[in-house]
C-alpha cells in the first residue's frame, strides 16, 4: 500500500494502451479459466464465457465509460479559466465481491484516470481480479499501479485505511458498517423489482429473465414483483415458466450450503403462499452438490417484509401493489422495471431518491451498458471538479 501511495500514474495514453492490451490477454485462450469458475462459483458455463467478454469490453471502454460522469462545464485538463475534473485522491481499494465475475469491470474505471488500484478478491472467487490484473500487469500497468491483496477481514480493514478511497461489496452489515464513512463507497443488495400497472402478458418473458439471468445471484435480478390488482394469474404464469428452467442455467452450490439455503429460505417464507416452494429448492446431482431451483411465493401485501429478502438464487417475491400503497414498497431499490404507461406515475418514480436505475417499459433488470450508471457513476465518488483560473502571462 505504501507503495502504491508513492507511484504516479502513467500517462494517459499509456494507460489506455495498456488497458485495450490487457482486455485481449484476458479474453485469449481462456477455456482453462472458465472452467475452474464454473467449478468454483456455481454458475453456469455461457455466463462465464459472455463474462469474459464483458470484462475484455470494460478494459477497453474504462476510460470512455468513466467519462460519462464528467460535468458538461468541466474539462479534463488544465485550462485558463473553468473547471477542471480532478481525482479525489490517489489510492483506491476494493473489497470485491465474488458473486460473479463482471463485478471487476467497475474498478478498471478508476485505473483509466489514474488511481493506483488495490484489489482483495472474494474468498469465493478470487480467479477473476487475478487472471484481470495479471493480464494489466503484462499490458504495462507495474506492480506499483494495480496490486492482488487477498487477505483477512481485520487486514482488508487496513487496506481501507490506507487508500484516500475505497469500494466494498457486502450485505446489510457491511453497509452499517460503512454508512458514515465518507472514503468508502459501500455496494449492497440490490433488491431491485418489477412494477407493473398494464397488461403483462406480453412481458412475462423479460419477467423471467428479469429473476433468473446469470443463474439469479445478482443485485440486478429481480426479487420482487410488485402488481397493479389481483397477481395470482401473473404469478401462476410466472411459476410454470421458471419450473421448466433447464438445471444447465442455474447457480449450484456443495450440498451442504445448498441446504442451508434451503433452511433459511423455509424461514424465510411465514405467511407466503408458495407457488415453487422449499419442497423443491434443491436437486441434489449426487455429487456433493446441488442445483438451487427458483423459489416463488405470493405475498399477501406490498408491505409483507418479504419483499426486501435477496437470496444467492433466482428467488422472487409477488404481491399486489395498488396507488394507496404507493412509493413505500418500492423505495430501496437498485433497478425497478416500470411496466407502465402512467406518465404521472413515471415521473414520481423517477424522483424517488431511493430508486437508483429506472428502466421503463419492456427492458429486463439485468439490463446494462458500459456507459449507463451502475448505482450512478462511480465517478461521481473518485472525482472532483476543481476550479482553476490562471492570470494572462505578460507579453515578453
Amino acid at each position: 500500500m505504501a507503495a502504491l501511495n508513492r507511484s504516479t500514474p502513467l500517462p494517459l495514453a499509456d494507460r489506455l494502451k495498456a488497458l485495450t492490451l490487457a482486455g485481449s490477454l484476458f479474453a485469449k485462450d481462456s477455456e482453462s479459466y472458465v472452467d475452474v469458475v464454473t467449478r468454483v462459483s456455481g454458475l453456469p458455463r455461457d455466463d462465464i464465457r459472455s463474462a469474459v467478454e464483458t470484462l475484455a469490453e470494460a478494459c477497453c471502454t474504462a476510460y470512455t465509460a468513466a467519462q460519462q460522469g464528467r460535468p458538461i462545464g468541466a474539462s479534463e485538463s488544465l485550462v485558463d479559466e473553468g473547471g477542471v475534473w480532478v481525482r479525489r485522491g490517489t489510492v483506491f481499494t476494493v473489497l470485491a465481491a465474488g458473486n460473479h465475475p463482471a463485478v471487476h469491470s467497475l474498478w478498471l474505471q478508476a485505473l483509466a484516470l489514474g488511481y493506483r488500484v488495490a484489489v482483495r478478491p472474494s474468498r469465493r472467487e478470487p480467479f477473476t481480479p487475478h487472471r484481470l490484473i495479471s493480464a494489466l500487469r503484462a499490458a504495462g500497468f507495474p506492480p506499483d499501479h494495480v496490486a492482488l491483496l487477498p487477505c483477512e477481514h481485520d487486514v482488508a480493514d487496513e487496506l481501507l485505511r490506507c487508500a484516500d478511497l475505497g469500494l466494498v461489496y457486502g450485505g446489510d452489515d457491511v453497509i452499517a458498517k460503512y454508512a458514515d464513512n465518507p472514503k468508502v463507497l459501500p455496494q449492497g443488495p440490490g433488491r431491485s423489482k418489477i412494477l407493473l400497472t398494464a397488461e403483462w402478458a406480453p412481458s412475462l418473458d423479460t419477467i423471467v429473465s428479469s429473476i433468473a439471468h446469470h443463474g439469479g445471484v445478482g443485485c440486478i435480478n429481480a426479487t420482487g414483483i410488485l402488481v397493479e390488482g389481483d397477481p395470482t394469474p401473473l404469478a401462476t404464469a410466472l411459476a410454470a415458466k421458471l419450473a421448466a428452467l433447464p438445471n444447465s442455467v442455474l447457480p449450484r452450490y456443495p450440498l451442504a450450503a445448498a441446504l442451508t439455503l434451503r433452511d433459511h429460505l423455509a424461514h424465510r417464507t411465514a405467511g407466503t403462499h408458495p407457488l415453487l416452494g422449499v419442497d423443491q429448492l434443491v436437486t441434489d446431482l449426487g455429487d456433493g452438490s446441488a442445483v438451487l431451483r427458483p423459489a416463488l411465493h405470493l405475498l399477501p401485501s406490498a408491505t409483507a417484509p418479504q419483499l426486501g429478502a435477496e437470496l444467492p438464487f433466482p428467488c422472487a417475491w409477488i404481491a399486489p401493489w395498488s396507488r394507496a400503497d404507493g412509493m413505500q414498497p418500492l423505495r430501496n431499490t437498485l433497478v425497478l422495471t416500470a411496466m407502465t404507461n402512467d406518465q404521472s406515475l413515471i415521473a414520481e418514480l423517477l424522483a424517488e431518491p431511493t430508486i437508483a436505475n429506472l428502466y421503463v417499459g419492456d427492458r429486463p433488470t439485468h439490463y446494462f451498458h458500459p456507459h449507463l450508471p451502475h448505482d450512478s457513476y462511480l465517478t461521481d465518488f473518485l472525482m472532483r471538479t476543481k476550479a482553476v483560473t490562471q492570470t494572462p502571462a505578460s507579453p515578453a
